[in-house]
């Protein structure tokens, strides 16, 4: 069993920044960040192969947002500049102990441990 336990979030005016952080407590192959806003589906942002290495950015946060992670033993983190009330959501920490080939990054099925969701609000 792997916990992820997520931090940072919260309520920001459009164009500020916040930090989340997603700590593990056990070996994971590759981690992302998914969010839900209310009505739409979860949507994967941003995502790290365990340790550093190659990085994902969806296009909507590209140039915004950076996902990193120093070592495996390190917490991840997602830096979110440039905030707008688009990116209005609960984000998810997730994470996949096994393989997973790059065309299934994106599915949120594929995961096998998430956090527990932590809240963004940006108002306008």
């Amino acid at each position: 069993q792997v916990q992820l336990v997520e931090s940072g979030g919260g309520s920001v005016q459009a164009g500020g920044s916040l930090t989340l952080s997603c700590a593990a407590s056990g070996y994971t192959y590759y981690m992302g960040w998914f969010r839900q806003a209310p009505g739409k589906e979860r949507e994967r942002v941003a995502g790290i192969y365990t340790g550093g290495g190659s990085r994902y950015y969806a296009d909507s946060v590209k140039g915004r947002f950076t996902i990193s992670q120093d070592d495996a033993k390190n917490p991840m983190f997602l830096h979110m500049n440039s905030l707008k009330p688009e990116d209005t959501a609960m984000y998810y920490c997730a994470a996949s102990t096994a393989f997973l080939p790059t065309t299934r990054q994106g599915l949120a099925a594929e995961y096998n441990y998430w956090g527990q969701g932590i809240q963004v609000t940006v108002s306008s």
